[in-house]
C-alpha cells in the first residue's frame, strides 16, 4: 500500500495497482454479498452477481468523480449494485417465479436516495466500511500499538488506565491512537463521509 496520503478511490482512479484493487475487493465483497442475499438472490447466483457488481465498479471507477457531496461513493456503489441486480432479474424473468412487482418496488426504493431502504444501505455501508477497514489496517501495527488504540478509542478507556494496563506512558498511548487514526483516515477518505 502507498504511504502517501492519497485515498483508496484516488489511487484506483489515478494509479491503479493490484494491492489497491484487492483492498477494494476485500472491503466491499462482504457488503455486496449480504445485500444480494437479502434481495432474494439464490445462493448459487450471489457469487456471480457479486463479481458482476465488482467488475462494473472496476470498469466504471475511472470515470467516477467524487462530487464532494456526502455519501457520493456510497450512492454510486448503490446505483451500480441496483443496476446489476435489475439486469439480473430482467434476464431471469424468462424463468418462472423470479422478480415480479414486489421486487421492482424494492429496487425502486433502493434507487431512491430518500427511501427507507436507501437510508438503511447508507447506514449499513458506513458501519461495514469502518469495521472492515479497521480489520484490514490492524496487521500494519505492532500488537501493543493496536491494543492501545483499541482500548482507548474502541473501548473508551481513559488514557491513564490504558497506559497502566500496557505498562507504557500516557503519551505513548496517545501516539498509538494518532498513528492508527492517521492510517485509518487515509484509507477511509471518500468512502464514508
Amino acid at each position: 500500500m502507498s504511504d502517501t496520503p492519497i485515498s483508496l478511490l484516488e489511487r484506483l482512479r489515478l494509479r491503479p495497482d493490484p494491492a489497491s484493487w484487492q483492498r477494494l475487493v476485500d472491503l466491499y465483497t462482504p457488503l455486496i454479498r449480504d445485500w444480494l442475499r437479502r434481495q432474494d438472490v439464490q445462493p448459487a447466483d450471489v457469487e456471480d452477481l457479486t463479481q458482476e457488481v465488482l467488475g462494473a465498479v472496476a470498469r466504471e471507477l475511472p470515470q467516477f468523480r467524487h462530487d464532494l457531496r456526502r455519501g457520493a461513493f456510497r450512492r454510486w456503489l448503490r446505483t451500480v449494485t441496483v443496476n446489476r441486480l435489475r439486469n439480473f432479474w430482467r434476464a431471469a424473468r424468462l424463468r418462472p417465479a423470479v422478480g415480479g412487482p414486489a421486487f421492482e418496488e424494492a429496487l425502486d426504493r433502493l434507487a431512491d436516495p430518500d427511501s427507507d431502504l436507501s437510508r438503511l444501505w447508507d447506514q449499513e455501508h458506513d458501519r461495514h466500511v469502518v469495521r472492515r477497514l479497521l480489520e484490514l489496517v490492524e496487521p500494519e501495527f505492532e500488537p501493543n500499538t493496536w491494543r492501545a488504540f483499541r482500548l482507548l478509542v474502541l473501548e473508551g478507556q481513559p488514557a491513564r488506565d490504558v497506559a497502566a494496563a500496557l505498562g507504557t506512558s500516557v503519551n505513548a498511548v496517545r501516539i498509538a491512537k494518532s498513528r492508527v487514526l492517521s492510517r485509518f483516515r487515509r484509507e477511509i477518505e471518500g468512502l464514508v463521509d
